[in-house]
């Protein structure tokens, strides 16, 4: 059963050890939402979370299932000497990547660590809770292959797989929205990340998969394609797109967001 979806941004300053005094109140709004989330999580009790993250193991032609168990990482790359560990479900992963190469979609196990991308949210988010977990990477395949993805997963899920499920898609926006954005700036790129917002707020699949590979490189996303296997994941499900906060205090665009 499908319980909880959500979209959050990854800003490894979001972790107390990592971001100063300065830069965790200037996320603010974005820490605030995260508080909101994981009170609604621990609501839906879940028995499964499945992370979705664009910087794990990345493959052109296939999406990567992390198969380590148990999940295991670590922020030593920012400078905090401190790891983390989760249960994986492994029966899950198991199950998804048979169904996902039974479907014609390229699927692949492989070990790997928690990435931060997937890391941030998981620390935000099970304080008090203990699901297991599944970690995900997307591919490099087409937005059509993303969503298709996800409808594989919410088959699994309708099954009974994994019990009661929550799914949290992380994605970064722009990384071009101000003068000193790290990827420098775009003028289209405000538009861009409220082009987003906007076909989320208004169920627009269409629009969503129709997004111009030139556009989204330009705008220097990473989370497009986990938003996309998200919306497969809720394939047929009329959803409520519930803006929690939209910040870029770092020239990054950050979007906190439960898909009810």
């Amino acid at each position: 059963m499908l319980v909880f979806t959500a979209i959050m941004p990854h800003p490894p300053v979001s972790i107390s050890g990592i971001g100063n005094p300065r830069e965790l109140e200037a996320l603010e709004k974005t820490l605030h939402s995260f508080g909101v989330l994981r009170q609604e999580l621990e609501k839906s009790d879940p028995d499964t979370l499945i992370v979705i993250s664009p910087h794990g193991n990345l493959k052109p032609y296939a999406f990567v299932v992390n198969s380590s168990d148990p999940l295991v990482g670590s922020f030593a790359n920012f400078g905090l000497d401190q790891t983390y560990e989760f249960a994986n479900n492994f029966s899950f992963a198991n199950k998804l990547a048979y169904a996902g190469n039974m479907n014609e979609i390229p699927v692949e196990m492989q070990d790997g660590f928690l990435d931060h991308g997937s890391l941030i949210p998981l620390c935000h988010l099970l304080e008090n809770i203990n699901p297991k977990v599944v970690h995900l990477s997307f591919s490099l395949l087409g937005y059509q292959q993303q969503y298709a993805y996800g409808q594989v997963i919410r088959n699994l899920i309708d099954k009974g797989e994994g019990g009661r499920v929550a799914v949290v898609a992380s994605a970064d926006l722009s990384h071009k929205l101000t003068p000193s954005s790290p990827a420098g700036y775009s003028p289209g790129a405000q538009k861009f990340d409220q082009d987003i917002i906007h076909f989320l707020g208004s169920n627009d699949e269409a629009n969503m998969l129709g997004l111009q590979p030139e556009a989204t490189a330009e705008a220097a996303e990473c989370g497009v394609r986990s938003i996309l296997i998200l919306l497969g994941i809720l394939h047929g499900k009329k959803y409520e797109f519930d803006l929690l906060s939209y910040e870029f205090p770092f020239g990054i665009g950050y979007l906190t967001a439960k898909l009810v």
